[in-house]
């Protein structure tokens, strides 16, 4: 069933598509009225409607039902990823939305190959990459893209999750499957580092923060392949797989 996010509530039952969506619907679909169409206010929220009329500019949809959508994990799910070179972020974003993130939080890391003076622009293109991953998966949320911020930043606000892990490439004694046994928190921050990898401050000042420290196994992974590995270990261990 075709589907679309909108920011409006529906009013007098009515939810309406508009811009680039109705352009959509009505032309590349060529949905017709009766047709049913889901649409997700992006807060979790999913509304089962029958289109009413479709115009040039404006597709009109008759709310049937809301119930909370049903493809989102039952942990949040927040990446704090080191800013990779070249467009591997690009990827990154994308995976990570597929797979379940509710937020992606870029970060400058001491051996960030990457180093960017100007961001924004960066970052206004990744939130459009998580927009369409999210449409294209089915989320019920649209996941946010943060702005870059600094390791210690990054570091402190991913200790404030339930669990918090910090993904170190010198970890030699707790793997992720023990971190794991007692359990997957409601609230979950994966922090991945750079292609250089953590410095041994860096390390230092995430056990300090309150991360636990965790290896991903024996194999040095790229930086756009440890996100996804983590997060889809993560959320077997959660029970969403």
């Amino acid at each position: 069933m075709p589907r679309f996010f909108v920011s409006e509530q529906p009013e007098n039952g009515v939810l309406t598509l508009r811009g680039e969506d109705a352009h959509h619907a009505g032309r590349v679909l060529r949905l017709r009225p009766g047709e049913s169409v889901t649409l997700c206010n992006g807060r979790g929220t999913d509304f089962d409607c029958s289109i009413e009329t479709v115009e040039k500019d404006a597709v009109l949809c008759h709310v049937l039902d809301s119930h909370p959508a049903e493809t989102e994990p039952r942990q949040q799910l927040t990446l704090f990823m080191a800013l990779p070179k070249s467009d591997k972020m690009d990827f990154i974003v994308q995976k990570a939305v597929e797979l379940g993130a509710r937020e992606i939080v870029p970060y400058l890391s001491k051996n960030c190959v990457s180093r960017p003076d100007k961001t924004d622009k960066k970052v206004e293109r990744w939130q459009k990459i998580a927009l369409e991953a999210a449409k294209q998966c089915g989320r019920g949320y649209l996941p946010a893209v943060g702005a870059v911020v600094s390791f210690e930043q990054a570091a402190e606000q991913a200790a404030q999750s339930q669990t918090a892990l910090f993904f170190y490439e010198n970890e030699r004694q707790t793997g992720l499957h023990d971190a794991l046994l007692d359990g997957v928190g409601e609230t979950v921050s994966l922090m991945i580092g750079p292609e250089g990898g953590f410095a041994p401050e860096e390390a230092a000042f995430a056990a300090e923060a309150g991360l636990t420290s965790v290896s991903l196994g024996t194999r040095i992974l790229r930086c756009e392949t440890a996100p996804i590995a983590a997060l889809a270990a993560v959320l077997y261990a959660g029970g969403n797989m």
